[in-house]
């Protein structure tokens, strides 16, 4: 059988090797592809949540644009033929607009969205034929999640309980002292009635609906049911199927694993879902496939290749295969499975990742995004049962008309103990066999995770790091996904036993291959890439220059401050406060413990709402270093969370950076970017001095 992308693993690009070797200034250009700037990278538009109608003609998708007046990005739904033409923009409200939900018979889009006076998203309806959308729903809460009953004259969604009376007056009278934890509001299931706009409750009570799924019939919904929305209690949360009323709730699972995905078979007997467990419901391990009996019953394990983490799954047409998308390390495909043996096979090959997937029974198709080093996420369309692969969007081609963009490669190494590893390096613009470049070493956070093919993030900024004539190695340590369970389990019984080595060992092959200068080297990660830097600068002073984003300096006080302790607990056996806790291991593990180690000038970045790895883990690795005569910056992002959203955050962050390396590292000037308007009256100011 032909498989489909195997073209992308050649690349689409012809790379234009006009940058100068590192160290010295880019030369004069003629016109033509340019290197790229981070301001180009924040532009780049990015695609997300496709859809495809039931007809299988047209496709609906979210596109998001950087809006620097706003500070920030903005949202809206766009459609497109399956062919790629007639790609038209469908909504333009300010504050923009998400989940876009063909109905049944394809006439109606539904979509989320804050319009007018509303003071919360609400469920708005748009002719797919054009005119105006109107709100369908005027919900006392923020509406998400939404879902069309299989006959169009309902949407379900879930919403959480509004705030009462009471508490509005106590809000007004800043009487607003919060119990810790407790300040949340339960989730729970709704149904509107498309006709006029009347809701009714599905669920209630001391729980939260946190996802759901319909049955192709529209008379079950399979649902996942937690104590709280909190997200540190979804371990705690279960699967369970109920009628379309929200009657007859049967519980599903009864474990202590986080669970995902729920989905009823199309003959409505059997469920699957997705759980971070062995076939002993143990817990951290890769996510695997499911199945168990939609009456009640023990769930056995839908087997696929071991090595596999599964991502998304759905039923196939006839529910004799389950579709999915598996993790394979450094890239992600779409997989069929057999629902009886097990017996899997890949539909897609590539140098690529797979993104926003979903399943379109009707048409018996698969739409998703691709996540290339040349595009980050064009619409795809594949048959059910796999063939040739169509791509539908061209957003990016622009990309590779414009700008230069670096070649990736997967290398592998041996770590420590010749367990072998792979990762992905990226080769500065105009590289030049022979000729040794300074090397950016950056790992992916998680560390339930992997770094995968693909055009980059904003808060990675590769192309950027090429463009001034970096390689950049991003290698998936001990703890990574997508590799089998021993790989992945290595963290348990302590998080720094092989996960640095690797990262260390995987520097030593890009100094062995000839491209990294080992007196040029830098460090750079976020939330778990943050740990990894904070624990290397401890290790080694091999870097010149290091920058750790919401990072962990000591997990025994980590373990509290954090909203979420489900995978720290394997870590180290155990909690810090239990009797008999193990407090060494969780201190031997912790960056602090020998932070008097430390010569490498570091950067710390952290949002100042983060509740994941909050701001005290940063000031303690900041102050230490401070006082030990390490230079040191420690930067905090109002407003932000865990991860900077913001525009001009994000540009500060990639300035600082840059600077940073390029003080420490290469020893070159460093001139910082400005946003669009800023430097546009810069360019003003000064012509008009002249």
């Amino acid at each position: 059988m032909r498989r489909p992308f195997r073209t992308l693993s050649i690349g689409l690009l012809t790379l234009a090797l006009s940058l100068a070797v590192a160290g010295t200034a880019p030369p004069a250009r003629a016109a033509g592809p340019r290197p790229m700037s981070i301001v180009d990278l924040i532009d780049v538009p990015r695609l997300s949540d496709p859809q495809l109608s039931p007809d299988g003609r047209q496709v609906l998708y979210v596109r998001s644009d950087a809006d620097w007046k706003k500070n920030k990005r903005v949202s809206h739904v766009w459609r497109v033929e399956a062919d790629g033409t007639g790609e038209v923009q469908m909504t333009s409200g300010p504050e923009g607009e998400a989940s876009p939900r063909w109905s049944p018979d394809g006439r109606t889009i539904a979509f989320v969205a804050k319009r007018g006076e509303a003071e919360f998203d609400q469920v708005h309806l748009l002719p797919n034929a054009g005119g105006e959308a109107r709100a369908l729903t005027r919900h006392a809460s923020a509406v998400s999640r939404i879902a069309w009953s299989p006959d169009g004259s309902s949407i379900d969604f879930t919403a959480p309980e509004p705030k009462t009376a009471e508490e509005k007056a106590r809000d007004k009278a800043k009487d607003d002292v919060v119990s810790f934890d407790e300040d949340y509001k339960q989730l729970h299931l709704w149904k509107v009635a498309v006709a006029d706009g009347k809701e009714s409750r599905l669920t209630e009570g001391g729980y939260s609906v946190t996802d759901y799924r319909p049955s192709r019939d529209g008379k079950r919904i399979a649902f996942h049911r937690a104590p709280t929305p909190l997200y540190g209690d979804g371990e705690r949360g279960e699967v369970w199927v109920m009628d379309a009323d929200g009657t007859g709730p049967v519980q599903i699972t009864r474990n202590a694993v986080p669970e995902s995905g729920a989905s009823l078979s199309p003959d409505g007997a059997q469920v699957l879902f997705l759980a971070q467990a062995n076939a002993q419901f143990e817990p951290y391990y890769n996510d695997r496939l499911f199945l168990a009996p939609s009456a009640g019953g023990p769930a056995r394990v839908l087997a696929a290749k071991p090595a596999w983490e599964i991502v998304e799954a759905e039923w196939s047409r006839d529910g004799r295969a389950v579709y999915a998308v598996a993790n394979l390390g450094v890239h992600s495909e779409i997989v069929e499975i057999d629902a009886d043996t097990g017996r899997a096979r890949t539909l897609t090959e590539g140098r690529h990742a797979v993104g926003g997937w979903s399943y379109e029974e009707r048409p018996d198709r698969h739409v998703f995004l691709l996540d290339t080093p040349e595009a980050p996420g064009e619409v795809w369309l594949l048959p059910g049962g796999g063939g040739s692969a169509v791509q539908v969007t061209r957003v990016f081609d622009r990309l590779a008309r414009d700008f230069e963009l670096p070649r990736q490669e997967r290398i592998e190494w041996k770590g420590a103990d010749v367990t072998v590893v792979e990762g992905l390096l990226s080769y500065p613009l105009g590289y030049e066999a022979g000729k040794r470049y300074p090397l950016v070493v950056q790992t992916h956070g998680g560390p339930q995770a992997s770094d995968k093919f693909g055009f980059g993030s904003v808060s990675s900024y590769i192309p950027v790091l090429a463009a001034k004539g970096y390689a950049v190695l991003r290698p998936n340590y001990r703890g990574s996904t997508g590799y089998g369970d021993p790989f992945l389990r290595d963290m348990v019984g302590g998080y720094f036993r092989h996960a640095h080595l690797d990262v260390m060992a995987g520097v030593d092959a890009a100094i062995a291959m000839g491209v990294a200068d080992p007196d040029r080297l830098a460090k750079m990660g976020w939330s778990a890439g943050g740990h990894m830097t904070n624990k290397i600068v401890t290790f080694t002073n091999r870097f010149k220059a290091a920058s750790s984003g919401a990072g962990a300096a000591n997990w025994i006080s980590l373990y509290a401050q954090s909203d979420v302790r489900t995978y720290r607990t394997p870590w180290f056996g155990g909690t810090p406060w239990q009797k008999g806790a193990p407090i060494e291991l969780y201190w031997e593990s912790s960056p602090l413990k020998y932070v008097a180690n430390v010569t490498t000038p570091t950067l710390f970045f952290v949002g100042e709402k983060d509740v994941r790895v909050p701001m005290p883990q940063s000031v303690e690795m900041y102050r230490a270093l401070k006082a030990n005569g390490v230079p040191t910056r420690l930067y905090v992002a109002p407003r932000e969370p865990h991860g900077w959203s913001e525009l001009r955050h994000q540009l500060f962050k990639a300035n600082a950076e840059l600077e940073w390396f390029e003080t420490w590292v290469t020893k070159r000037p460093y001139s910082k970017e400005k946003a669009p308007e800023e430097a546009k009256e810069e360019g003003a100011g000064t012509s008009g001095s002249r």
